[in-house]
């Protein structure tokens, strides 16, 4: 039987190598990436000329500037990172098909039976240093039975041995005192330091079989424990793997909790850990190259023509209809315009994209002319088959047909999806929270409205307060809007109480009872008493009926 065989791949500066890439015009020395944490600024990537001075990850930014006063620095961006190691697994892909994302810096690749390819996997990491080399990245790369173990080594493998001096470890001095341990004891008498020198490196290739000798010398936190965990275990003089693999497991975890004893079981595999490939984005974009700049509309419509097409198609062997596309001008003097359409239901129809593209290319300046065209579905969904019964396809009522949709799409590309609206119901005795606005584009309309148990009035609005003596029972005469009415009749009363699950600011006066009351001018209004609770209570109204 195969033995399983695992890579994993660690770029520790990949923040700060990625934003070097991107920016060409920066001179390479002491940079480094910059986040927030707890409240304040600290250093998340470091180049390894910032590193070589001294900065450390987690270094508050005002500490860092004071040991580098010449420190370039950036804001971190989350989203540039994951997509530059999205870009680099599809590199990985070059040695094994089974490539899966280790977030925020690593790559975790199932290397069984591809080592051969590259000569062995002494090959297969040779590679990578080379291929890391011209991209101007720095990589740490283990080999392993397990993906823990390949992990453990990729960051922990040949890491020097600590100075001690009196059977203590400086590394678990403060950062700032290390540096001066051995000259601090020596010049205060006492034994002369002793300077173990480091063990041999640990083998960033565990051999089939080996991985419990692997592990063993690596420290604790080549486990994936958290750093809670890696302290509590150093203060009971644990600092290695090999310190715990022969420890009972039931006193590990009722002291540090499971997550140990299954990380340590994931690492010599006696828990299974499968690699998860990450899958791939489907891509839907076409591109179509001029041998002579273009400017006329008619001819950038003619090259959209070949390109809607291509794109349909591919769209449909898919299964998948367009929600969003993008259309990108290129111009000859190397500037790029772009113009976005959105539709209102998903398609795959030139038809239906082609005059919607053709609303959007009124702005576009052609300058010194258009070379190339590139045409991109970059929101998609799944599309069924549908049953047309006629032009407007009624639903329940509703001309929610094709010929619906292509109006709120042409409306929706000058106005904005979102602008065209519709109400639905929801399910609320609050009068106020019956219907909601959702975008036309994004909803389905209701099948049925429930009928109210009592008449609502046409017009609703805000509460606005109305002068009557404070009692339950309707007032004969009242103020409202600087007039005074005099109540010819009265229908009542419907008592609502509040959400007492939600804390409305709206509904803080209480239980209201609602009534419908006629006054003498022949207005029908909405009136409603409220108890009051943690506002005083009164008379309000809040609507008018037709």
């Amino acid at each position: 039987m195969r033995c399983r065989r695992i890579l994993s791949l660690w770029f520790p500066r990949l923040g700060a190598e990625c934003l070097l890439r991107r920016m060409r015009g920066l001179p390479p020395g002491l940079f480094a990436i910059v986040g927030e944490e707890a409240n304040r600024q600290v250093l998340t990537s470091l180049s390894a000329e910032a590193e070589a001075k001294g900065l450390y990850l987690g270094q508050p930014l005002p500490d860092a500037r004071a040991m580098c006063p010449d420190l370039v620095t950036r804001i971190r961006n989350p989203q540039i990172e994951a997509a530059f190691l999205a870009a680099l697994r599809r590199w990985a892909g070059r040695f094994s098909p089974w490539v899966g994302e280790e977030a925020p810096d690593g790559l975790i690749i199932d290397l069984t039976g591809a080592a051969h390819l590259f000569g062995g996997e002494e090959g297969v990491l040779a590679a990578v240093a080379a291929d890391c080399e011209g991209l101007g990245l720095t990589v740490e790369a283990g080999i392993a039975d397990t993906v823990g173990t390949a992990w453990g080594l990729a960051r922990y493998a040949g890491k020097p041995g600590a100075v001690t001096r009196n059977g203590d470890a400086i590394d678990q001095e403060a950062r700032a005192t290390r540096s001066r341990s051995a000259k601090r004891h020596w010049i205060r008498g006492g034994a002369a330091p002793v300077t173990i020198a480091p063990p041999a490196p640990v083998a960033r290739i565990a051999t089939p079989g080996q991985t419990r000798q692997a592990l063993a010398s690596l420290p604790l936190a080549a486990l994936r424990i958290d750093e809670k965990t890696v302290h509590g275990l150093a203060r009971l003089g644990l600092r290695h793997v090999g310190d715990i693999l022969g420890t009972p497991r039931a006193p590990l975890t009722r002291r540090f909790g499971r997550e140990l004893v299954r990380r340590l079981d994931q690492a010599l595999g006696l828990e299974e850990e499968p690699v998860s490939p990450a899958r791939p984005p489907l891509h839907f974009a076409v591109r179509l190259t001029l041998p002579d700049p273009i400017g006329l509309t008619e001819d950038i419509m003619a090259g959209l023509d070949r390109l809607l097409p291509a794109l349909c198609d591919r769209l449909r062997a898919r299964g998948q209809g367009a929600r969003r596309v993008r259309l990108q001008l290129f111009h000859a003097d190397h500037r790029m315009q772009e113009v976005e359409i959105g539709l209102a239901r998903a398609s795959a129809d030139p038809a239906m994209l082609r005059p919607l593209l053709a609303l959007k290319l009124t702005g576009v300046e052609a300058g010194f002319g258009i070379d190339t065209l590139r045409l991109e579905a970059h929101v998609t969904e799944p599309v069924q088959a549908r049953q047309h019964r006629g032009p407007y396809d009624p639903v329940e009522g509703c001309p929610e047909g094709e010929e619906f949709e292509k109006m709120v799409s042409r409306l929706g590309t000058r106005v904005g999806m979102e602008a065209i609206t519709r109400l639905v119901p929801v399910d609320t005795h609050i009068p106020e929270k019956t219907a909601k606005i959702l975008p036309v584009a994004w909803s389905k309309p209701a099948e049925t409205w429930p009928p109210p148990c009592n008449p609502r009035p046409v017009v609703l609005f805000r509460c606005e307060p109305v002068q009557a003596h404070d009692d339950p029972m309707v007032p004969a005469r009242f103020r409202w809007r600087r007039r005074d009415l005099v109540t010819a009749s009265a229908t009542g009363p419907e008592r609502i109480a509040p959400e007492w699950w939600l804390d409305e600011p709206g509904w803080r006066s209480g239980t209201r009872d609602y009534w419908r009351v006629e006054v003498t001018t022949g207005e029908r209004l909405w009136l409603y008493y409220a108890y009051g609770g943690a506002v005083p209570g009164g008379w309000f109204c809040q609507g008018v009926f037709a």
